[in-house]
């Protein structure tokens, strides 16, 4: 017995994305400068793993004085403590800032603030410590710069195998799609001041290369679709292209989204900057592949193939 499935986009479907372009680049102005604007002001709120300190996390035996507690840790003048509910109410993650000295003088901190979770609770239970992790400013400082390179690394060389693989429009495309990527991205943390560390790092090289994916097949589309209707538009060439990979990019962003989902009701908190910066990451990215990389080649009058290229009259269906 045959089943036969119902395509999730019809196959004559014809969406006029070029003609909501300046909807589109109005949309990505926004993201592109709102973002600068966040980071110039604000900043990014970057984590342990970038500034060094240490994190502990517990889990309390009764439903803390969240403003007792902060003023009792702040009395241990170990500066700024910061302390946040992790997923519950009895879940707490406290963050130290660096303490002047050598590793002897972060542990007689991590000691003294032991000391007073266990005085606060003594009547309730014993505190769970869950986590307990130190980082140093010189690690902290190493990876700022190792993350920054790989992101440019990872920019430049894809941006080097488009050129190389297609031509230096394509390339410029890619380009400018990669930058309004993780600038959205980093712009999304800078608002929202999540917290900002390694594993948001590695989701902001994984959206990259989900973005440049998509671009490429349109990319691979269009030039297929220039050689083949020499006498089409530009711009028809461009909505025949991207609407003839719609149902691909509904299948794997659909499915992608779906994981992510599940990760964000079920992961827990240790990896909700993550699981965020992927999920704004694949809209955007779709966003970008669409409408910022496409619509670049029209922008920069894209040329078509040689002469002896394949040739065909008639129009696509």
């Amino acid at each position: 017995m045959i089943i036969k499935l119902l395509p999730l986009v019809p196959h004559d479907t014809k969406i006029n994305f070029f003609g909501h372009r300046f909807y589109a680049l109005f949309a990505s102005f926004i993201i592109i400068f709102g973002s600068t604007f966040c980071l110039a002001t604000k900043g990014l709120n970057f984590g342990i793993d970038f500034t060094g300190g240490t994190i502990i996390e517990i889990a309390t035996p009764a439903d803390p004085n969240l403003p007792e507690l902060r003023e009792t840790l702040s009395g241990l003048e170990l500066g700024e403590v910061s302390i946040q509910e992790f997923g519950s109410n009895r879940a707490l993650m406290i963050r130290l800032p660096q303490q002047e000295g050598s590793d002897e003088a972060q542990k007689n901190a991590i000691d003294k603030v032991r000391a007073a979770l266990d005085a606060e609770f003594t009547s309730a239970g014993a505190i769970d410590y869950r986590r307990t992790e130190y980082v140093g400013p010189q690690v902290g400082r190493e990876l700022k710069i190792a993350g920054l390179i790989a992101v440019l690394v990872a920019i430049f060389g894809i941006q080097g195998y488009i050129w190389l693989r297609f031509d230096w429009r394509y390339g410029i495309g890619a380009f400018l799609a990669l930058v309004h990527d993780v600038v959205g991205i980093l712009g999304l943390f800078s608002l929202t001041q999540m917290p900002f560390d390694l594993s948001t790092m590695s989701a902001i090289l994984l959206v990259a290369g989900y973005s440049v994916n998509e671009t490429i097949i349109i990319f691979d589309r269009v030039r297929e679709t220039l050689r083949k209707y020499r006498k089409m538009a530009m711009e028809e060439v461009l909505n025949f292209s991207i609407n003839s990979t719609l149902s691909r990019t509904i299948m794997t962003s659909g499915s992608t989204l779906l994981a992510i989902l599940a990760l964000y009701l079920f992961g827990g908190m240790v990896i909700k900057s993550f699981v965020s910066a992927l999920f704004i990451g694949i809209l955007i990215g779709t966003h970008s592949s669409y409408f910022v990389s496409s619509l670049s080649l029209y922008y920069l009058k894209l040329r078509r193939g040689p002469e002896g290229a394949p040739d065909e009259e008639r129009q696509p269906a």
